[in-house]
């Protein structure tokens, strides 16, 4: 073997290496691509009519293949006749190719199983709302136990970009603004799938999400700092605490270098530092955009070539550069074959690790499916309940029980309203119109109807998402002033290039409600009756204007199959609301790009006639009960190696059971660069009865208080620590000041980065 091929690491088997051995050229390359099968005119991924083949997949098999694209995701199919269909082709690879290697099947499944008839869960951004955790491994162990049950082996998700504008149309797909709580809920998804059997993908790795004015594939101009404390954690996290077994490559070109040709992030980061083994692999046509898009390349062998020295193994869709064009320039002599045997080394372990090496499919495929279980719909229902973020109430709300209420707005009854862009509604139904949406979808309306009975609910459009018709305020009007409060659903519509508001390749360049909704949200406004705002979004929006005058406001981002109901719910009471703000709701779109996590010069001062102050910051959230944090006690000792252990008393003060979110922030005060002026150091979802106290204790590792110094490590620096507990990073309403002692630490991959939390 050559020193390339050494370098796959030690999960490379004897068999593994010996299946290396008996390979053709053309069998290496046919194992580290996929084959997508799609139909005119379904666009799902960016430029793919760029990359329309002829051939079908009988044509492009003879010599085995590595992955089967989107089996179950690209068109609404019945997943047993499907899976009846796949079993076949699996033992058509096992007993009819000269390897007998069945194909790795992937699949999407960001927001639950991309497939017709699955459960559709909130959306990530309404995961990081959330606060939970371990409700996020439960939904991750159940989507992995679809997928399983189906023959998939592998799903692209969880994406781990940190949100850093919220005008890039991809925020719906993220988790928050901050890494910290990227992490941690990136991680438990990652943990709950692949505890069944099914490899999770870490995306877009990385600085997709950092890109210029908020621009799909715009460049990204973030300095090494920024890459390493806050774009690269939470990757960091989900490889070595989560022990993610694939990674996807971002389009982003960062500082000039596209990561897809990148050596430094995909082995140099990600293998040599973090000790990553798994598979990395494409975004979809990202190897070809090396030479179309980015232009660092000459043509597809020459991107074949980089992508595969970089540390790109899989050629995802299809094999656009890594079958024909490759095939030729390792002839040629100008890509090594030693490159293209050090990813066939990957993809056979990846293999063999998933059992595919020994799988015969004499079994019987599943003959009865429940994609959508009754359990399915108790975790959904949790996590849109729990991900709801009361904004702002005078009192109206709960409404009353006898209320006459005005249900108005483009998202009332919509079910599409519900989902975001990766949805299986959104992402692949938006093609089929004609077919049914598969799941029970109860709209906000409808759910509102069920909660009060019928005759206490009306309703109006108003107008559409995104339209510059106003021809139903009139009867909006009219709906709102007959009635006791008006119910305002506004928001998005998610769709792809430009076909939503929202989703991939739907940015803003501004952040008002889109179309005429704010005109329409005025002219309710002015009836006089009192108006409970819904925003039901996948991003936030500026509405400073809206709460000032607004009864109530609540933010649902994406909430999925269960969101109507659990908005109803919250509307009416049955649930307290305890979702938090997992992304500062923005000021205007010229204050962006915003982040609580910005230094000292980054908000407001005398330097700067404009204001940054968000509209309501990061961690902010109300509930129907009230919370007090006290008695804020830092352990002795804390120091840069042994970070510090922070105890708090959570009290519910109010008259009913509700969580709240314990959220300790720190300040470094002074230090060799400069710092946020507040950073997550811990949290903790706690539920509570009226009159109940408990003590949360966070114990917050070195790491949690590390960042790049001058000279490019990373490290904990002594001095002192300002340390509060608050509902937001803006609010303080424990604090500490403490000292951190100790020489400079310089922390490393052996460093825990988890904050460890004890309840008594």
């Amino acid at each position: 073997m050559t020193e390339l091929e050494v370098s796959a690491g030690p999960r490379v088997s004897e068999r593994v290496s010996g299946l290396l051995g008996r390979m053709t050229l053309e069998e290496k390359l046919a194992q580290i691509v996929g084959f997508w099968e799609k139909s005119e005119g379904e666009a799902v991924a960016p430029l793919q009519g760029e990359f329309e083949v002829a051939r079908g997949l009988d044509d492009v098999i003879a010599d085995g293949l590595g992955h089967l694209t989107r089996v179950y995701g690209t068109r609404p199919v019945d997943a047993v006749e499907r899976a009846r269909w796949l079993w076949t082709k699996q033992r058509w690879f096992v007993n009819e190719t000269r390897l007998g290697i069945p194909a790795l099947v992937h699949e999407e499944c960001l927001t639950g199983l991309s497939a017709w008839g699955a459960a559709t869960y909130p959306t990530p951004l309404a995961w990081g709302a959330s606060f939970d955790p371990d409700l996020v491994t439960r939904m991750g162990e159940l989507i992995g136990g679809s997928m399983r049950t189906l023959g998939i082996h592998q799903g692209l998700a969880p994406v781990l970009d940190v949100i850093r504008d919220p005008r890039w149309g991809r925020v719906d797909e993220c988790i928050s603004e901050d890494p910290y709580l990227v992490g941690t809920l990136g991680t438990s998804y990652v943990r709950g799938l692949q505890s069944t059997g099914v490899h999770a993908t870490l995306k877009h790795f990385v600085g997709y999400s950092a890109s210029q004015s908020g621009r799909n594939f715009g460049p990204v101009h973030a300095g090494p700092r920024e890459l390493a404390d806050v774009l690269l954690v939470p990757f960091e996290m989900g490889v070595v605490d989560g022990g993610v077994r694939s990674v996807m490559h971002s389009y982003a070109e960062i500082d000039g270098v596209p990561v897809a040709a990148d050596p430094h992030l995909l082995t140099g980061v990600l293998r040599e530092r973090w000790g990553f083994d798994g598979t990395v692999v494409a975004d979809y046509f990202g190897v070809a955009f090396l030479h179309l898009l980015h232009h660092v390349a000459a043509d597809l062998g020459d991107a074949a070539g980089q992508a595969l020295a970089a540390g790109v193994d899989i050629e995802l869709p299809t094999g656009d550069a890594y079958l024909a064009p490759l095939a030729a320039a390792v002839r040629a002599g100008t890509v090594d074959e030693a490159l293209v045997d050090r990813a066939v080394l990957r993809a056979l372990a990846q293999k063999e690790e998933l059992g595919l090496l020994d799988a015969t499919f004499d079994d019987e495929p599943p003959t009865e499916v429940d994609l959508d279980s009754p359990e399915h719909r108790e975790v959904a229902a949790l996590l849109a309940e729990r991900s709801l973020v009361l904004l702002s109430n005078d009192g109206t709300l709960p409404l009353a029980p006898d209320a006459s209420i005005a249900v108005i707005g483009p998202n009332a009854d919509r079910a599409a309203a519900l989902f975001g862009c990766y949805s299986f509604l959104n992402h692949v139904l938006a093609h089929h119109p004609d077919a049914a949406v598969g799941i029970e979808t109860p709209t906000v309306l409808e759910a509102l109807r069920r909660e009060h009975g019928d005759g206490h609910v009306t309703s109006a459009h108003g107008c559409d998402v995104d339209t510059d018709d106003r021809s139903g305020f009139d009867a909006a009007v009219a709906t709102a002033a007959a009635a006791d409060v008006a119910v305002l659903v506004v928001g998005d519509h998610a769709g792809l290039f430009g076909r939503g508001t929202v989703g991939e390749g739907c940015d803003r360049d501004d952040l008002e409600l889109p179309g005429v909704q704010r005109q329409l949200v005025e002219a309710v406004l002015d009836t006089g009756t009192p108006v409970v705002l819904v925003l039901l979004t996948g991003r936030p929006y500026a509405v400073d204007w809206a709460l000032a005058r607004t009864a109530a406001a609540v933010q649902a981002f994406f909430p999925g199959e269960e969101g109507g109901n659990a908005i109803a719910g919250v509307l009416s009471g049955r649930v307290n609301p305890s979702g938090r703000l997992p992304i500062s709701m923005p000021r205007s779109a010229g204050a962006q790009p915003y982040t609580y996590l910005h230094p000292a010069l980054g908000g407001d001062g005398d330097v700067t006639n404009l204001s940054t102050v968000p509209t309501l910051p990061f961690g902010h959230g109300l509930s129907y009960t009230s919370f007090t944090h006290s008695d804020l006690r830092v352990a002795p000792g804390a120091s840069t190696s042994g970070g510090l252990t922070v105890t708090i008393t959570v009290t519910n003060t109010g008259p009913r059971t509700g969580a709240d979110v314990v959220q300790v922030y720190g300040k470094d005060v002074v230090a060799s660069v400069t710092r946020p002026v507040a950073q997550l150091l811990g949290y903790h979802r706690i539920e509570l009865a009226p009159g109940q106290s408990a003590d949360v204790e966070l114990a917050v590792p070195a790491a949690r208080l590390a960042f790049t110094d001058r000279s490019g490590r990373r490290v904990v620096e002594p001095g002192e620590l300002e340390v509060w507990v608050g509902s937001s990073c803006a609010q303080r309403d424990v604090e500490a000041s403490v000292e951190l002692t100790g020489e400079t630490y310089p922390v490393t991959i052996d460093d825990a980065r988890w904050t460890g939390v004890t309840v008594a």
